[in-house]
């Protein structure tokens, strides 16, 4: 991917330099305007001192300040007041292009990870002579790791251990916890790329870059793990190729974010002014305020009902549907392995190219179609006792799950209140997290007894609850705060 090629998505005009950040003025809402000197930024940046403001009054009429870097793109801002509310472009500073190019290698990296274990799970099933109740325990490891952290090469070295874990090919009990390791290790980085992006000028499409570099991951990795594991080459060596971009990644993302707080003085002067309000004008409400408020809204709980049983649907098909067409309709599984594949690019080309049409439709009767189109296409999977057919469903299903996530995280948004987004929007993703262990784990077990046809009566079950808390939400309605 070139520059040239990034650069058509985003809006390249660099904000005017500032040349000395004493002479900035930071207004709030009261009207009050506070001068930062340079001593403050070397005390504050250093840590060695509270920060303090020279304060004048001002008309609060010709004030708009927004509350969090967040809103920075809701909230119209003046020209004089461009220099202190303008976010980075992919120009400013240049190594903006790189950090970007990196977070995309990064997520690349995680559809490698993601998507290969519903290739290799025949084969792993065979080389450890477990089944699919044991096997299935990888997929609950993997969605623990979900945390925080300010490093990536703390994030890459994490999967780096995992990956090197799993290449010796211990007993079973240690791969399963080498996949907590690559857990963790993925939600740091993905935690860290997501803020960085949605902080570019063009937050949405370089999210949605973010999002199309995962989805072209998950169309390569079942690919590669299934050719690899057909020539007899042994399944433990395909991550081989996870650690080498764990590796790689950690010395371009190490070398990339360099100097990034350095680059970014306007963050530092929000955090100034932030410091300044909290002395001038008391305390801030704190954050467990607003997420006791998130686990009240009907609308948080509704879409973390939606995601979880979005997300438990994808993973189940991802990891078992090898798996059915291995042991239903007979399928080679260095042939049928390929079908993992396929619906990773039906998610990938259906989110790329069905989102904005269902946006001009309306997200809330679009996601609606799309689900009970999925219902339709997984029945198909089920019923139709053909592998090439199967296939087709199975991608055809993929390319109607593909839009859903970014239609639901877009209705989210406009119907929780800004104060409570960043907690509810938390507290939804982390219970998707929640779904995509829970439920191939659930198949993984029952499998276990019955048959891994189960997966399609749960596939239809999760596709029920999602109609329910999808048509349970509340109208939108136009925003009065």
């Amino acid at each position: 991917m070139s520059f040239s090629t990034l650069g058509a998505l985003f809006d390249v005009q660099s904000p005017p330099p500032i040349t000395s950040p004493a002479a900035v003025l930071r207004k709030d809402k009261q009207g009050i305007t506070h001068a930062f000197s340079d001593h403050d930024l070397d005390e504050l940046q250093q840590g060695r001192s509270q920060p303090t403001a020279a304060v004048s009054p001002q008309s609060p009429s010709d004030v708009q300040m927004p509350v969090t870097p967040g809103e920075l793109e809701s909230h119209p801002t003046s020209p004089g007041e461009e220099a202190v509310n303008s976010i980075p472009a992919l120009h400013s500073p240049p190594q903006t292009r790189w950090r970007l190019l990196s977070a995309y290698f990064m997520n690349f990296a995680n559809g490698l990870n993601d998507s290969a274990p519903g290739a290799l799970i025949p084969y792993m099933e065979a080389d450890y002579k477990i089944g699919y109740a044991v096997v299935s325990l990888i997929f609950v490891t993997n969605a623990l790791g979900l945390g925080r952290s300010r490093t990536y090469s703390f994030s890459m070295s994490l999967l780096a251990a995992g990956y090197v874990i799993i290449l010796c090919k211990p007993p079973f009990p240690a791969v399963v916890a080498s996949f907590f390791l690559l857990g963790l290790g993925m939600a740091i980085n993905l935690a860290l790329n997501n803020v960085f992006c949605a902080n570019l000028v063009n937050s949405t499409a370089a999210l949605g870059g973010l999002g199309g570099a995962y989805g072209i991951g998950g169309i390569i990795g079942p690919l590669v793990a299934t050719a690899l594991a057909s020539h007899g080459v042994g399944w433990s060596y395909y991550y081989s190729i996870n650690l080498a971009m764990s590796l790689i990644n950690l010395a371009f993302a190490a070398w990339s974010f360099r100097k990034y707080e350095k680059d970014h003085p306007v963050q530092l002067l929000t955090t100034l002014h932030r410091t300044a309000s909290h002395q001038t004008h008391g305390p801030i409400p704190p954050g467990r305020t607003h997420l006791k408020q998130s686990l009240k809204s009907r609308s948080t709980l509704l879409g973390a009902l939606f995601i979880f049983a979005y997300q438990g649907a994808e993973v189940s098909i991802s990891g078992w549907v090898v798996s059915f067409l291995a042991s239903y309709r007979h399928g080679d599984p260095s042939r049928v392995g390929y079908v993992s594949a396929g619906f990773w690019a039906g998610i990938t080309v259906g989110r790329f190219l069905l989102s904005h049409p269902a946006h001009l439709v309306g997200e809330k009767l679009s996601v609606t179609l799309l689900v009970l189109g999925s219902v339709a296409f997984q029945l198909m999977t089920w019923l139709i006792p053909n592998i090439i057919g199967d296939a087709v469903a199975v991608a055809v299903v993929g390319l109607l799950l593909g839009p859903v996530y970014p239609c639901a995280t877009a209705v989210f948004s406009k119907l929780l209140p800004r104060s409570m987004q960043t907690s509810s929007l938390s507290i939804i993703s982390a219970m998707g997290s929640s779904g995509g262990a829970v439920s191939p784990f659930f198949t993984g077990l029952l499998a276990q007894s019955v048959g891994t046809y189960v997966l399609h009566p749960i596939c239809i079950g999760l596709y029920g609850v999602m109609l329910v808390g999808w048509l349970s939400l509340p109208r939108i309605s136009k925003r009065s705060e």
